[in-house]
């Protein structure tokens, strides 16, 4: 075990914010990629997370090793699927979709992929996954088969993340989807803060270093961006938001 986990709780325990940034194999040029990792750290990244709901191509474990010969960041996988696992990583998402009914991702893919994990030696964070509603259906949602939370129900999100501190798991990634129209609303973040203390990742639609500040303030514990930096004028800009978020 790498103790990634112990890591982001004593960030969290401290008041300290982090910021992960999300990787999709298939969609970042290997020299853009060794480019980041080696500056990653420099600029205030804190995590770096690789994975997608949907994966086109095998890039998974060749993405990972580049980043771990380019940096000493935690690369940490955020799967779409169980296909989504290499020994290559540091630690991996152990994902329920909480806020779901689909048996599937709250245990059944589970149950299947344990067994490698444990033969990987891989430390499995186990997380309370929360698709939140964004303004338009998502990949995650699509390809889970599953219901986001209505953005403007935070007391059926508290509930959830009560629900998932009760039944043992150790964080929770509230989730508006890659590319969001809007991200998970502070009153979302709040209303979860409010009824436990775990860990709080938070993730699709920041766009600006403005946002990002303000999802930390309404209680988040790490900003994920992903979706943005492929879009904009490239990594560089991670400085920008890794500086709002720990100022």
């Amino acid at each position: 075990m790498s103790g990634i986990y112990e890591r982001i709780l004593k960030h969290h325990q401290n008041g300290r914010p982090q910021l992960a940034v999300l990787i999709d194999p298939d969609k970042l040029v290997p020299d853009a990629l060794t480019t980041f990792a080696k500056d990653a750290a420099s600029l205030g990244a804190d995590l770096i997370l690789v994975g997608g709901s949907l994966l086109t191509t095998d890039r998974l474990n060749p993405v990972i090793r580049q980043l771990k010969e380019n940096t000493t960041l935690p690369v940490v996988i955020f799967p779409g699927s169980i296909m989504q696992v290499s020994a290559e990583a540091d630690a991996l998402l152990f994902l329920s979709l909480i806020s779901g009914r689909n048996a599937d991702y709250l245990i059944g893919n589970h149950v299947i992929v344990s067994p490698i994990l444990k033969q990987l030696k891989l430390e499995p964070i186990s997380t309370g996954y929360m698709l939140i509603e964004s303004g338009r259906p998502t990949s995650a949602s699509y390809m889970s088969n599953s219901f986001p939370i209505p953005n403007n129900k935070p007391d059926i999100a508290a509930a959830h993340a009560l629900a998932a501190d009760y039944l043992g798991l150790k964080q929770l990634y509230l989730e508006g989807g890659s590319g969001a129209d809007e991200p998970v609303p502070d009153s979302i973040i709040t209303a979860v803060r409010q009824v436990t203390n775990l860990p709080v990742w938070v993730g699709g639609g920041i766009r600006t270093p403005e946002v990002a500040r303000q999802k930390v303030n309404a209680g988040a514990s790490v900003i994920v961006i992903g979706t943005h930096f492929e879009k904009q004028a490239g990594y560089q800009q991670v400085a920008n938001f890794a500086h709002a978020i720990k100022a």
